[in-house]
């Protein structure tokens, strides 16, 4: 129960104190779930960043439930879930019974202008920390670097192109490459696996 509990906790921790949605919170949730806690890898996070933004949902919520299921399973990916999403919950339906006069307090409305400056920062460490750890080879650089580019066109231009597309066409180009280049080699860790077993008892 103590992890249950932990998971909770610590997602509770995340949706109370983040603002901004789910880009601001993946550099939070990458701190808590590696950094400090260990609970998953660099590579799962950034695996699990691109997993859940291209699954129906909120990427903050999508990447809790994956974080709990891996630790305890259903129980680990409920008590995740709920820890994120409770907070924000309540935070929001105190919000909407006073929503008329809320942002009409001056200093409230004063935080909230400092608070998109603090999002914006949070989401562009996330996306920093996600360059330094991508794989110094040609063909991701290329993807990320289109990426960009057609996303500031898309901004500069008000051309009306969808992110899933984006998205769709950079995993096309990787998987194009991917069979190119012949799929998955023979003499891979499954081969050697397999070789190191048969040869063992020989020896």
């Amino acid at each position: 129960m103590s992890i249950l509990f932990e998971l909770f906790f610590t997602f509770a921790k995340i949706g109370l104190f983040t603002f901004g949605g789910g880009y601001a919170m993946i550099a939070i949730i990458e701190h808590a779930c590696v950094e400090q806690k260990g609970w998953i890898s660099h590579d799962d996070m950034m695996n699990v960043t691109v997993i859940a933004e291209s699954t129906p949902g909120p990427i903050a919520i999508n990447c809790a439930t994956f974080v709990g299921y891996k630790q305890k399973g259903l129980a680990g990916a409920i008590a995740a879930t709920v820890g994120i999403v409770l907070p924000s919950f309540c935070i929001i339906l105190a919000i909407a019974a006073f929503l008329d006069h809320f942002l009409e307090i001056t200093w409230i409305a004063s935080a909230f202008r400092g608070i998109r400056i603090a999002v914006g920062i949070l989401i562009v460490d996330a996306g920093l920390k996600m360059i330094r750890k991508m794989q110094k080879k040609p063909m991701p650089r290329i993807i990320m670097i289109c990426g960009f580019a057609a996303m500031l066109a898309i901004n500069l231009f008000s051309v009306k192109i969808s992110s899933i597309v984006l998205m769709l066409a950079a995993a096309a180009v990787s998987l194009a490459v991917f069979l190119v280049k012949g799929g998955p080699k023979a003499g891979g860790p499954a081969g050697n696996g397999a070789a190191g077993k048969t040869g063992g008892p020989a020896s």
